[in-house]
Formats: structure tokens, sequence, C-alpha cells
């Protein structure tokens, strides 16, 4: 395939993730960086070419989208006007000729009272009234959101969120969600497709703890944190608190297994992976501390 695909975001924890599968397929990739200083990272994890855009900013849109038949497009977290920004990278990416679009929208973006998955469906809707070959990914609550909590849950003891800890949630590792976005950015098969993307398992809070002192050997104990105690500018999620404090995020694990012709990562092992992490890296600060 000698079509460029540009990657939005491949800088990113998400997007970051695309490069290297593409990179494993032969792929010609273009990877689109906020900031200059991303872009050795990049070229080293598998790009050709990188090139500093803001999805806010046209002109460096039309340069970074410039001779790409294919697209993988993510919207950063927390994207200001995003429903805004998503379309216009849509027609933008029609009136440079790119054929092919691959979007990483989120499960269920018919949930319009949760903006973070409400923001999505506009994008998908601008996909759908062009002539572009499409692929749309609907991953499920990620994995990865535990990475940046981990060290506290395993000094402190304790699994905190701002919701019920009986609600139910599928969850997904995004290398997985990456290698069907290489799929789908590579072979036809996935063509014209909406794919919830979910791992087994609808875990409640209580499973997770459970599951997280299974593998660290001590006990971690679930908490709700009362979303009223959280600071203001966590009230913009409120929405979303609410609904997952009755309600709970589901989805099925059949297709993504079926897609990548494998058992998706399991959440057991993603924990395993984050305390053999913990491990490396508090070994090597005792190392330094030892004299020479």
């Amino acid at each position: 395939m000698d079509e460029t695909i540009l990657v939005v975001g491949a800088s990113g924890k998400f997007a970051g993730l695309v490069v290297p599968e593409l990179a494993a397929r032969g792929a010609n990739i273009r990877g689109m960086v906020h900031k200059a200083a991303d872009i050795s990272a990049v070229r080293e994890a598998g790009a050709q070419e990188v090139v500093v855009g803001d999805l806010g900013d046209p002109d460096s849109v039309a340069a970074a989208l410039k001779g790409v038949g294919r697209v993988f497009y993510v919207a950063p977290v927390a994207l200001p006007k995003e429903a805004e920004v998503g379309r216009a990278f849509v027609t933008a990416a029609i009136d440079a000729g790119v054929r092919r679009f691959v979007f990483s929208s989120v499960i269920h973006p018919v949930l319009s009272g949760l903006p973070n998955h409400a923001f999505k469906a506009p994008v998908e809707d601008a996909v759908l009234n062009s002539h572009l070959e499409y692929v749309f990914l609907h991953p499920t609550v990620l994995f990865q959101n535990f990475a940046g909590a981990w060290d506290g849950i395993v000094q402190s003891g304790v699994i905190a969120e701002p919701w019920s800890n009986e609600t139910r949630f599928s969850r997904v590792d995004y290398r997985d969600v990456a290698e069907v976005a290489a799929i789908a950015l590579t072979e036809d098969r996935l063509l014209y497709g909406t794919f919830e993307l979910c791992a087994d398992g609808w875990f409640d809070r209580n499973d997770i703890a459970a599951l997280i002192g299974d593998v660290l050997d001590h006990e971690i104990t679930p908490r709700r944190i009362d979303p009223d105690m959280l600071p203001a500018d966590a009230q913009a999620m409120r929405p979303m608190f609410d609904h997952y404090d009755t309600i709970g995020l589901r989805g099925n694990a059949v297709t993504l297994t079926a897609i990548l012709g494998r058992e998706p990562r399991t959440l057991r092992a993603y924990f395993e992976q984050l305390a053999d992490r913990s491990r490396q890296s508090k070994d090597a600060e005792q190392r330094e501390r030892i004299p020479a």
C-alpha cells in the first residue's frame, strides 16, 4: 500500500500506539503532533514524516493532509469545541482528497446526555454524509485510565472514583484498539463498519479492587468519592459521573475477539504489567541510592 496515512495526535498516549502497529505493517506514515519536541519520538516509533499542526488552525490541518490517502483521527482529551473541530477536520480531509477515514470514537455516542460521548456523534455524521470510505471504532473505558492513578492506589491501598462501587463497566486495552485501527487503515475487511471494542468482563469497583489486591498481594479498598466534594473544574464531568453512578457502561467482547482472531488483552494482565513497572522503577531508585 503506497498511500500515505496521517495519524493525528501521533505523540499521544492513544494515537501513539497506532504508529508502531502501522509501521509493523510497512505503512507509509505521517504523524501529526502539536509540539516540535515530539517529532523525534514519533519518528522512532515508525513514522517516515512528522508535521507540527494544530487542529484549530485550518492552514496547518490542510498542510498535514496534503497528499494523504488515509487518516486515523482521534480527538485529544478535553478538546474545546470538539464536535466543531472534528467536523471541520472531516471537511478538510474531503477537500484534500483523502479516501479513507478511520475515527476512534467512543462506545455509545448516542448517549446525548454525556458530552464526552455526544461530541463524537456529529463527527460520525459528517463522515456518513460524505463519500469517504470509513471505519468507526467504538472503544469502551480504557485500561490505560488506571495508569495515572496506579501509584496512588498502591501507596494508599484505596481505589476511589466519583460513582458507585456497584455499577459495572466494560473496559479495553487501547493497544488492542490500535491493532484494529491498523487493520482498518491497511486492509479492506473492516470497511464501512462500526465496531464496539471491549475486552471480556463487566467489572464493578469491588471486582477491580479484588483484582488489584490479588496482583499486589495486599488488600485494596474500593471507595466512592462524593462528586459534590470534587473541585469546581471537575463539575463539568458531572453528567458522566451521575450516569456512571446508576447505569455504568457495558458492551460486548465478541466483536473485538472476532477482528483480532484472538482473545483481547485482559485487565489482570494489564495490572500485572503496571505492577512490574512499579517494581522495576523502585529497584532502579534503590540502586541509584547505593554509593559506588
